[in-house]
């Protein structure tokens, strides 16, 4: 091997002296290694995982091992196809696992054989067009461009692998493209597919339904396949993006685990593929059950992007490199770590309910308390009285707001307090305007009956004439009135998926063309108004990812404001997103969807681990109350930086439905707040005690509870391997925030 070359200290490069050809790529930061080979034409995984010295050749780890009824790469090789490590595999040449990579030709014939052609090497994070992705300035990330061809049909593809300097995250995708003179279709393309050499993981996949989304699922993988995907349109809250394969002994504070997470919005698949000799295939991208895409010569398609996270130090380290990768890499730089306003929403005060004078009385109350935004929710745009009309018809109703949205906006900003405004600018109803004059423009098969939820139907995204007309809405809107905030909603999936602007070729592409006109009405919207939060809400958590995320500094995390349902609800989400990102609301009690009452002392201390607001008719409460909410206000704008930019431990998981903890510690490790909870309260309770996590040994911190119930000084060392003893938290439903000072 020659002497490596590295670019900028993140890959390294060894080529066979003799032809100066490529023949090993070592993507590398000191926490995570990515080794890729090179072997006659073809690229292969040889290693990814802990950090491994730099120098090297590696080529020991190709194997070769003869098994009966595996077929060779090829005539006279020696390496049999099925048990390769290939980069990005395809269908049809002797690996019978699932490709990533499926193409159909104009013979009849799937079968594809790529073969390595070039490299480049660039500082930086190249942007996806069209589609959401992480970024990266050039002395913080490096990306490794591979070309690859199938000279044969004239496809190309280029497979990027980007490695963050300073987190063990690896960014892949895929550029595939049409070079020869033939239609082809693109029917499977993974974002990413990685072998591993064996299958001793557990994987851990987060599902739920409405109101009880991203619970963690965990079981050892077998042999099979082992999947979580989405058909709906959009991500979901049935199975997250987003899974955790872990050996079977790790924990939240030891062990190794990959993590992948998708940044897309739309139909994924993502599954582990064990074969019988105990190798394990990882892949991660677009749904390919009922996705084509016709690629004419000189047509490209992009995949989005996947995320590829490292941890050899346990769940929290591989969650917290998570957190930071969205906060600092994908998050749109106007609102990253940067404080959003405490708000408070209508919604669970009046549903639709409501005139302009409920509205500003509310409003009053609430700036009292120094909340700081209003965001006015579902009900003040066309016929919209209840939930079967009105949508897609965004003009305020005169007779709930006599002066429009400029007119309520102006009067809620002479209370001091920013206004926000609810859209569902994906869905209409057939009682609207817009369906009466474009009833062509919600997604039907033709002569097929339609679905309904909800009496609302599908905009066609996929039509660039129904984006640029909801944009031109809202713009109307927005433009006029000083409006500082969205809450983007969208209440239901699509069905009998047809786009009546294409012709029967391009039916299997509606799909990811739908969430490219989503994500295209986003881009507009922040290039007319860069300066606006906009919360991605999908029914509560239906469509909560990092393909939103990318757009939205925060999302509706779920529709279930119980603060005890969220422990568990906030407690999954957290495996994968920051605290900054899940809007948490203190809600009325009983509440609405469990009808559990607990104190507003207990629903402000779940809801301030995470985007704070209310959510509830502060007229109907006692005065007590109301001095009750203006102090947690208070507290939490003390304690929202740490809160937001700590580094997240997850000390006690909820579901056993005994008790729940968490705690956020800034980057010196010299500041923590900790949430304690009880779920059920226990008879004659044993002693309980809490440990903390991410502290200084040595050091000495000040614990004081926001309840004034237990003060005390003790070093980091006895905090996090002694704890403090908790026994006396309370009954059902009780909790308690330490606030934690190095002395």
């Amino acid at each position: 091997m020659a002497e490596p070359q590295s670019f900028p200290n993140l890959i390294t490069v060894n080529a066979d002296p003799a032809s100066q050809a490529p023949v090993q790529f070592h993507l590398h930061n000191g926490q995570v290694s990515v080794i890729l080979g090179v072997l006659e034409g073809k690229l292969v995984n040889l290693y990814t995982g802990a950090a491994v010295p730099a120098a090297g050749d590696f080529g020991y780890l190709v194997d070769d091992r003869f098994r009966v009824q595996s077929s060779t790469v090829e005539e006279g090789a020696s390496r049999y196809a099925e048990h390769e490590r290939f980069a990005y595999p395809e269908f049809g040449r002797g690996d019978y696992r699932h490709p990533a990579i499926e193409v159909g030709q104009p013979n009849g014939s799937h079968v594809t054989d790529l073969r390595y052609v070039g490299h480049t090497i660039a500082g930086g994070k190249p942007a996806l067009a069209g589609m959401p992705s992480t970024h990266a300035a050039a002395d913080e990330a490096a990306t490794l461009s591979i070309e690859l061809r199938d000279e044969l049909i004239g496809l190309a593809v280029t497979l990027r692998y980007t490695i963050f300097r300073d987190e063990p995250v690896i960014a892949r995708s895929a550029v595939i493209r049409n070079d020869g003179d033939q239609q082809l279709t693109l029917e499977r393309a993974a974002s990413l597919s990685l072998d591993l050499p064996d299958s001793d993981y557990t994987m851990t996949e987060f599902t739920g339904a409405w109101a009880r989304e991203r619970e963690p699922h965990t079981q050892p993988l077998h042999p099979g396949i082992q999947q979580i995907e989405s058909l709906r349109g959009a991500s979901g809250p049935y199975f997250s993006p987003n899974a955790i394969f872990a050996r079977p002994a790790t924990t939240e504070d030891a062990g190794e685990a990959f993590g992948l997470a998708f940044v897309y919005s739309g139909n994924f698949d993502l599954h582990a593929e064990v074969d019988t000799y105990g190798a394990t295939r990882l892949q991660l991208g677009i749904n390919p059950l009922g996705f084509q895409w016709a690629l004419g010569p000189g047509d490209e398609f992009a995949t989005p992007e996947a995320l590829l996270d490292y941890t050899g130090n346990g769940l929290n380290a591989l969650s917290q490199s998570f957190h930071r990768i969205v906060l600092d890499h994908l998050q749109r730089p106007q609102w990253a770590r940067r404080e959003r306003p405490v708000l408070i929403n209508n919604w669970e005060a009046t549903y639709f309910d409501f005139t302009e004078d409920k509205l500003l009385e509310l409003a009053g109350l609430a700036k009292k308390a120094g909340i700081e935004l209003f965001v006015l929710d579902d009900g003040w745009f066309g016929a919209r009285t209840s939930d079967r009309a009105g949508l897609g018809d965004w003009v305020a109703n005169p007779d709930r707001l006599p002066e429009g949205i400029a007119g309520i906006a102006r009067k809620i900003n002479a209370l001091g307090m920013d206004f926000g405004l609810w859209f569902e600018p994906e869905m209409t109803n057939k009682d609207s305007g817009l369906y009466r004059a474009h009833p062509d423009w919600i997604i039907a098969t033709p002569g097929r009956g339609q679905s309904v939820y909800r009496n609302q139907y599908v905009l066609n995204f996929a039509n660039p004439a129904v984006v640029d007309n909801i944009y031109g809405q809202m713009h109307a809107i927005l433009s006029t009135a000083n409006v500082a905030y969205i809450k983007w909603d969208m209440n239901r999936f699509i069905s009998e998926a047809f786009d009546a602007t294409r012709g029967a070729e391009h039916q299997g592409e509606i799909m990811h063309r739908y969430i490219l006109g989503v994500y295209a009405l986003y881009e507009r919207l922040f290039a007319a108004f860069p300066d606006l939060i906009i919360e991605g809400c999908a029914s509560g958590g239906s469509r909560f990812d990092y393909g939103i995320l990318a757009y939205s500094p925060q999302a509706w995390t779920s529709d279930d404001t119980d603060a005890i349902e969220r422990l568990s609800i906030q407690y999954g989400t957290s495996y994968f997103f920051p605290v900054a990102t899940m809007g948490a609301h203190v809600s009325i009690t009983p509440n609405h969807q469990t009808g559990r009452s607990e104190s507003l002392a207990t629903r402000a201390n779940v809801a301030m681990f995470g985007t704070f607001g209310y959510e509830m008719d502060l007229t109907s409460v006692p005065e007590s109350d109301l001095d009750e909410i203006a102090k947690q206000v208070a507290f939490f704008k003390e304690h929202a930086s740490l809160l937001h930019n700590g580094d997240l431990y997850r000390l006690r998981a909820p579901y056993d439905h005994r008790q729940a903890a968490w705690m956020s510690v800034s980057a010196d490790r010299a500041h923590a707040i900790v949430g304690d909870y009880v779920i059920l309260g226990v008879p004659n309770r044993p002693k309980s005690r809490l440990l903390m996590r991410g502290l200084d040994e040595t050091a000495s911190y000040h614990i004081v509870s926001s309840d004034g119930k237990f003060d005390a000084t003790r070093t980091g060392g006895e905090l996090m391997h002694i704890g403090i003893d908790d026994t006396d938290l309370g009954p059902d439903f009780a909790s308690r925030v330490y606030l934690v000072d190095r002395v």
